[in-house]
C-alpha cells in the first residue's frame, strides 16, 4: 500500500465502514494517494479530521421505486442520492440508470465529482444519484411512468440551491424531460434550474449533449499542445458509442484526427477509414441499436466481439464507457502501440494498475475529474441560464466550454509542477480540487 499515516489509517476506517463497495474504496485511494505532496508540504491539511470529514458523504438517500409496465406488472427498484460535499455549492451530478448500480456505485461517483466540479470554477457541489432500474428495451411509456415513480420521492431531496441532478449512463433527454415534469406537477413551480441536460424548449442550454465528449477533446488538445504535438494525422480509439463517445468522435474528426475505433457492451468496430459519424449517430442514438449493425453497411469495417477496443494500434485513447474498462492487459498493449496520450472521458475508467503503467512508460494521462468536467461545466452554465432568463447560443456555449477545459489543463499542470510532479495530470487534478475544497470546508468551521 503506497499509503502511510494518517491517510492510510484514515482509508483503513474507510474500508472498514464501507464493506463491499470496492468502487468508492478505489476512488478514495487514488485521491490519498495523489494529494501525498499536498500533504507533506503543508501538514496542516490534515487538521481538524478534514480527511475525515472530505471522505463522509454529507447526506445520503436510498428509496424505493415502484412502478408498472405495459402490461400491468409491478416492478420494485431501488432509487439513491448521495450529496457528498456542499462546500462550493448545492450538490449537482446526474442520474445513472443501470441494472448495476449500487449504492457504492453512486458514492464512487460523488466523491470523484467532488474534486470535478471543484476544477470547473464555477461555485458547485458535488452529488450523484440512480437506480438499479435498466431502460433498455423498455418502451417510452415505461421510461415515463418509472422517472415519474423515481421523481415522487426524488422531490423532496433536490431545488436549485440544494441539489441539482443531471444526466448520466441511461439518462438523457428523454429521460430528463420525463423526471423534470414530475417535478413540476409535484411542486407547482417552474425551477427550471432544479434540473440541467433540459431540452432548450424547457430551459436547457445549447451544447449540452456535446459537453462531455467535446470537453474531453478539447483537454486532450491541451495536453497534446504541451507537448509540441497536435491531433494532425493523430489515428484514435473510442471505448463507447453513446453520447460521450459519439461527440468525442465527432470534435475529434473536425480538429484533424481520425478516429477508427468505438465500441459497446457486445465488441468493437474497426473501421480504418474512419468511423462513420452519421451511420453512428442512427444506430446508437437514433434507434438505439447494436453497434454490429455497422457493419452490414461499412462491409470494409470489421466488428470484434470478446476484445477491447484497445487491441488496435492508435496513437490517441480515450476511454468514455463506464469505470474500470482499460486494466494492466490494455494499458501494456497501448504503450506497445506506443500510443501518445490518453484522456478519460469516463469515471474512472482506467484501473489503478493501468495508470502506474502509463505513469512508467510517461504517457499523458487526462484523469476524467479533468477531462470529462466539461458535462457538469455546461451543466452549470445551464444553471446560470435558468437563473437569469437567458437564452444562450451554441457558439457562446461551446467557447466558453473550451475556455474552461483550456483553464482546468492549465491548472492541473501548474499545480503538478509546484508540487514536484511535474506533468502528472492526475496527481495535478487531485491536489488542485482538494486544496480548493478543503479551503472552503475550513472557512464554514467544523461542519
Amino acid at each position: 500500500m503506497a499509503l502511510d499515516g494518517t491517510s492510510r489509517e484514515v482509508y483503513e476506517e474507510i474500508v472498514r465502514r464501507n464493506p463491499a463497495e470496492p468502487e468508492f474504496h478505489q476512488a478514495v485511494f487514488e485521491v490519498l494517494e495523489a494529494i501525498r505532496p499536498a500533504l507533506r508540504r503543508d501538514p496542516h491539511l490534515r487538521d481538524a479530521a478534514m480527511l475525515e470529514r472530505l471522505c463522509e458523504p454529507e447526506r445520503q438517500v436510498m428509496f424505493r421505486v415502484v412502478w408498472t409496465d405495459d402490461a400491468g406488472a409491478v416492478h420494485v427498484n431501488r432509487g439513491f442520492r448521495v450529496g457528498f460535499s456542499s462546500a462550493l455549492g448545492p450538490y449537482k451530478g446526474g442520474l445513472r440508470f443501470r441494472g448495476d448500480v449500487t449504492l457504492g456505485t453512486v458514492k464512487f461517483l460523488a466523491f470523484e465529482q467532488i474534486f470535478k466540479n471543484a476544477l470547473t470554477g464555477l461555485g458547485i457541489g458535488a452529488g450523484k444519484g440512480g437506480s438499479d432500474f435498466d431502460p433498455a428495451g423498455r418502451s417510452d411509456a415505461e421510461i415515463m411512468r418509472f422517472c415519474q415513480a423515481f421523481m415522487t420521492e426524488l422531490v423532496r431531496h433536490i431545488g436549485p440551491e440544494t441539489d441539482v441532478p443531471a444526466g448520466d449512463i441511461g439518462v438523457g433527454g428523454r429521460e430528463i424531460g420525463y423526471l423534470f415534469g414530475q417535478y413540476k406537477r409535484l411542486t407547482n413551480r417552474y425551477d427550471a434550474g432544479t434540473i440541467t441536460g433540459k431540452n432548450p424548449l424547457l430551459g436547457g442550454i445549447p451544447a449540452r449533449p456535446e459537453a462531455t465528449g467535446y470537453g474531453t477533446v478539447y483537454f486532450l488538445e491541451a495536453m497534446l499542445g504541451a507537448r509540441d504535438d497536435s491531433f494532425s494525422g493523430r489515428t484514435a480509439a473510442v471505448s463507447g458509442s453513446g453520447n460521450v463517445a459519439y461527440h468525442a468522435i465527432a470534435r475529434l474528426r473536425e480538429l484533424g484526427a481520425k478516429p477508427v475505433v468505438c465500441s459497446d457492451s457486445g465488441g468493437y468496430i474497426h473501421d480504418p477509414r474512419g468511423i462513420d459519424l452519421e451511420l453512428l449517430h442512427e444506430l446508437k442514438l437514433a434507434r438505439r441499436g447494436r453497434l454490429s449493425e455497422y457493419v452490414d453497411h461499412v462491409p470494409s469495417a470489421k466488428y470484434v466481439t470478446g476484445g477491447t477496443p484497445w487491441d488496435v494500434p492508435c496513437d490517441l485513447a480515450l476511454p468514455c464507457a463506464t469505470q474500470n474498462e482499460l486494466d494492466e492487459q490494455s494499458a501494456l498493449r497501448l504503450v506497445k502501440n506506443n500510443v501518445r496520450a490518453v484522456a478519460e472521458g469516463a469515471n474512472m475508467p482506467c484501473t489503478p494498475g493501468s495508470l502506474q503503467i502509463f505513469r512508467e512508460a510517461g504517457v499523458a494521462v487526462g484523469p476524467g475529474k479533468a477531462a470529462n468536467a466539461g458535462g457538469v461545466a455546461v451543466s452549470a452554465l445551464e444553471m446560470q441560464q435558468n437563473a437569469a432568463r437567458e437564452r444562450w447560443t451554441f457558439e457562446r456555449t461551446d467557447r466558453t466550454l473550451r475556455d474552461i477545459m483550456t483553464d482546468i489543463h492549465r491548472t492541473c499542470l501548474e499545480t503538478a509542477d509546484e508540487h514536484g510532479v511535474a506533468g502528472d495530470y492526475v496527481s495535478g487534478a487531485n491536489i488542485a480540487g482538494f486544496r480548493k475544497v478543503v479551503a472552503a470546508m475550513d472557512v464554514c468551521g467544523y461542519i
